[in-house]
Order: C-alpha cells, then structure tokens, then sequence
C-alpha cells in the first residue's frame, strides 16, 4: 500500500492529469464550454453579468457538515501532521447552497469542512490511480452530484481573470498565476487566473462576517494580497472606505475605468473545489498605476504579468497547459464575451 505521503506528492504533481481522468465520472453532467469544470444550465450566464448587479442572500437553516468515512481522521488533520502548507487555517468562510442569477444564497461554513471533502476525493482518486484501478472510492460515492450544493461543503473561491486593457492601442493582456503546491491547500501545480481567492470574511467573528459579507471586499482583498503582497489579516478596526486601495478600484469601477463581471460558477471534478467564475478588465493607465510594482513572487506562487489576451495564448492555456480547470474556463468565456467586455471597459 502506498504511504498517504506518497499518495499526496503524487496528488500535487498530478492534478491536471487525475482531473481529466476523474472528469468521465460524471457523464451526465454539463460542462462549462469545451472545459472540464462541472456546471449546472441555471448557473450559466448568457451574457456577462456586472458583479454589482449580484444579490447576496444568507441563511441560518441547518445544512449537512458533508460526508466522511466513518472512524477517518479528517483529511485537514493529516494534512496538518504530514503536509502542511504554508497558507493552512481552518478560518469562517461563505458556504455557497444556491445559485438562482442574480440571486446567489449562503450559510456559514469553516475551511476545513471543505478540505475534508474535497481533498480527501482527490486522494482517494489519486490512490486509486497510483494502484492502476479508479475502482471503489467509497468516499467519492458518497457525492453522487458534485453540483449538489447542499449534500457538500461548497465554499466557493472568486477565480477573477484580471485583464489590463489599453484604450489607445486595443492591446489586452492578463496575468497567469502558477500555484505552488509547498504553499497552498488546494490546486498546486497548475496555472490559475489570478487573483483567486475564497469567499471568506477578513477577520473572525461576527462584526466582520456580517461586514464582508460583500463580493466586490472580497475581491479587492485579494489584488492586496496576491497583487501587492499585503498579509492576510486586517485587523478587528479595519475600514473598507478609507483603505487607499478599496478607494482607488471602487473611484476606477464608479468612472468606468474598470468593470468587473461574473460569468458563471462551476464544480472542479477532481477536487469538487466551487468557483465563482469573473473577469475584471482595468483601464492600462490605472493598472499600471496600481499594480505596476507587483513582483513575479507571492505567497501561493509565481505571477506573471502582459500575457497577451489573444486566440492563441487562450487556445493554449485551455487546452495544452496544466491549468486549473476553473481558470481554464474564465479564459474561455472571456474570450467568447471578448467584444462586449472590450467595449464596456
């Protein structure tokens, strides 16, 4: 029997290729154009939808933690003894149960619940494939619908393509992440949209839950963070309003100088990590001006800025390159809506 060190080193080095082999599993579910992340048709947008546009519902109704091997320790606790990344605590997050546009309805849920699910499947799967058979995966049974929302934890991640438009010149260009699997939970090893981030509040506790209960916070946090390499606390008297950063995006989103638009949420079949897939297209001057100084390193990998946001550079990251299923999606409706976005930047 292969050790679960094993086991997870051949997960984090492997997950492009376990992905397209778990994607079969689920024959009867869409797909999220020609890429492999599992959707449902009422969560699929005809057109791009402003971010503003989208209402946040919550809930306190009672909902299952999610399935687990009965007598298991949880997959979080392995992790924390075996395989801990740098980036790893079981922190309040917005656990996603519906997806009715413009109406998207959440609960509390914690990190880790996520984590014993979803990596706990692909380390079964991954097992499964190191011991030449995907047959069993008793635990993965348990979630016959990836896509049931209710019957798993689905804290959904925000996967926003960022892309810098220049007005002058029509160029278009984005930023290609590659996640490093020493300092993150989940997606290591694969090229992603960036940034992303969970949907989560800054802080514990309810004052902060209640206050960035708020897509559009969530989002400028997280260009903090991976764009600028601001630490992830902020701090119990922490004010949105007059955060130069919220305030120089929010002023650039009221003048039109930058949009951010939601184009769908799908299920990664390998992870069942849920996605809240979005573009953010920023005027170049303002880009520059905001995130000129970012460096290639972060804290969940490497960035790369001014890949060109052409067929070709879609084509392969799409298809060719190890990316995350979720960015490979972003990337291929930005592209199909590519006319519409342009105009509206």
């Amino acid at each position: 029997m292969n050790s679960w060190r094993e086991v997870r080193r051949h997960l984090n080095t492997n997950r492009h290729d376990l992905a397209r082999l778990a994607d079969p599993l689920y024959p009867d579910l869409p797909r999220v154009g020609s890429t492999r992340l599992l959707t449902r048709p009422a969560w699929s947008l005809p057109q791009p939808l402003d971010l503003r546009e989208v209402v946040l519902r919550w809930t306190d109704e009672p909902v299952p933690a999610g399935p687990r091997m009965p007598g298991d320790p949880t997959y979080a606790e392995a992790m924390a003894a075996f395989d801990r990344p740098r980036l790893f605590e079981n922190r309040t997050c917005y656990r996603l149960l519906d997806v009715t546009w413009p109406e998207l309805t959440f609960t509390r849920g914690m990190y880790f619940d996520a984590v014993n699910v979803g990596e706990a499947v692909a380390h079964e799967f991954a097992a499964a494939s190191l011991a030449g058979s995907a047959g069993g995966l008793p635990l993965r049974r348990l979630v016959p619908d990836p896509t049931e929302l209710r019957a798993r934890p689905a804290h959904p991640a925000i996967s926003m393509l960022t892309l810098r438009h220049d007005r002058e010149t029509g160029e278009i260009t984005f930023v290609l992440h590659w996640r490093d699997p020493a300092l993150v939970a989940h997606g290591g090893g694969l090229f992603q949209v960036m940034p992303v981030g969970v949907f989560q509040p800054s802080e514990e506790g309810p004052q902060a839950e209640r206050a960035d209960f708020d897509l559009w916070k969530c989002v400028v946090r997280e260009y903090a963070e991976e764009f600028l390499g601001r630490p992830e606390h902020y701090g119990p008297a922490f004010d949105y309003e007059t955060w130069p950063l919220y305030r120089r995006l929010t002023d650039a989103r009221e003048n039109g100088d930058l949009r951010s638009l939601v184009l769908g949420v799908g299920v990664d079949p390998l992870t069942f990590a849920t996605d809240i897939l979005a573009v953010t297209v920023v005027e170049a001057r303002v880009f520059d001006a905001v995130f000129g100084g970012m460096t290639g390193a972060n804290d969940e990998g490497q960035a790369t800025k001014g890949v060109p946001f052409d067929e070709e550079s879609v084509a392969r990251y799409v298809t060719r390159e190890p990316m995350q299923a979720a960015g490979a999606a972003v990337l291929e409706l930005a592209w199909r809506h590519l006319r519409g976005i342009s105009e509206a930047a």
